[in-house]
C-alpha cells in the first residue's frame, strides 16, 4: 500500500518534477567541458572508521578527520553507511551533518531504512549504491535497468527534501539512460576496472579510458552532473582530468592509505592540485 501511494505522489508532483529536471538540465547545460576548471573533491572517510573499530576505540575519529579533510581542500564529505556498520555508524553519519552542514554525501543501500536515515539527518547529497553482505568494498553499479521504478520513488523522497541525488553505476550507456529517467541528479561512474588496468595492461586500458571518456560525454550532453569514484589514486586520477566535463570525484582508501605515509592533510592537498586543471 505504502509503494502505491508512493507511486500515486509522484504521479501527482510529475510535472513539478519535470520542470525540477529542466531547471537542473538547463544548469548543467550552462556549462562547457572547456570551463570546468576544477575537479570537486570529496573525501571518504569510511575507513578512519574501520580503524577505530579494529580495536573498540574511539579514536581515531571519523569527525576529526573530516574536520582536517574540509580544513585541507576537500569539497565534501563522503561516508557509507552499510547495513551492517562495519565501519562509519549511526551517530558518525548524525554528528557529520550536524557539524558540517552542507557537506555530507551519504552513501547509502536503497532501502527503506536507509532512506529514513537520510530523511532524518538531511545531508546535502545522498549516492546509491549496491551493496552484498559479504564483499569487502562495492563491487559494481547500481542495476537501475531492473529497479527503476523502485529506485525512482527513493529519488523522489530525497529531492523532495532537498537532498541532491547521485546513483553509482557502471559506465555503460543503457544505464545512464536509465537514471536520466528516474531524474536523478548525478551520475557517478564506477572507475573500479579501469583504475585496475592502468597498472595490468596498457592497451585494455586506453580501449577503457575511450570507452569511458565516451559515456561521461554522453551522460554532461545529456544534462547529468558526471562523477566518478572507486580505485582512484593519484596516477589515475591524473589520466581521467583528460575527461574535461569530469565535475567531481569521490576517493577514499587510497587517501586514507596514504596518509599513514604523509598525512592526511598532505594527502588531500596533493590530490586537489591534480584535480585542478589550471595546475597541471
Amino acid at each position: 500500500m505504502d509503494l502505491f501511494l508512493d507511486f500515486y505522489h509522484i504521479f501527482l508532483q510529475k510535472k513539478s518534477l519535470f520542470f525540477i529536471g529542466k531547471e537542473n538540465l538547463k544548469e548543467n547545460k550552462s556549462l562547457t567541458m572547456s570551463n570546468i576548471d576544477k575537479i570537486k573533491l570529496g573525501v571518504n572517510i569510511d575507513h578512519i572508521a574501520t580503524l577505530r573499530n579494529a580495536r573498540g576505540e574511539a579514536y581515531p575519529d571519523p569527525i576529526n578527520a573530516a574536520k582536517i579533510a574540509l580544513q585541507s581542500g576537500a569539497d565534501s564529505i563522503t561516508a557509507h553507511l552499510r547495513e551492517d556498520r562495519r565501519h562509519i555508524k549511526d551517530q558518525d553519519i548524525k554528528e557529520i551533518a550536524e557539524n558540517f552542514p552542507g557537506k555530507l554525501n551519504l552513501e547509502m543501500a536503497g532501502n527503506e531504512e536507509m532512506v529514513n536515515i537520510a530523511l532524518k539527518n538531511n545531508p546535502f547529497s545522498c549516492c546509491i549504491v549496491p551493496e552484498k553482505r559479504e564483499e569487502l568494498t562495492t563491487e559494481g553499479g547500481l542495476n537501475i535497468l531492473g529497479n527503476k521504478n523502485y529506485l525512482k520513488t527513493i529519488n523522489y523522497k530525497l529531492k523532495e527534501k532537498g537532498i541532491r541525488t547521485s546513483f553509482f553505476i557502471e559506465p555503460i550507456k543503457n544505464q545512464v539512460e536509465a537514471a536520466i529517467d528516474c531524474n536523478v541528479d548525478c551520475i557517478e561512474f564506477h572507475v573500479g576496472n579501469f583504475c585496475k588496468l592502468f597498472y595490468e595492461d596498457e592497451t585494455k586500458s586506453e580501449i577503457e579510458f575511450h570507452n569511458l571518456k565516451q559515456i561521461c560525454e554522453y551522460a554532461f550532453d545529456s544534462g547529468i552532473e558526471v562523477h566518478l569514484g572507486h580505485g582512484l589514486d593519484y596516477e589515475t586520477t591524473k589520466k581521467i582530468t583528460e575527461i574535461q566535463c569530469i565535475q567531481e570525484i569521490n576517493i577514499g582508501f587510497f587517501l586514507i592509505a596514504q596518509s599513514i605515509f604523509d598525512g592526511l592533510e598532505n594527502s588531500i592537498r596533493r590530490m586537489k592540485e591534480i584535480c585542478d586543471r589550471k595546475v597541471q
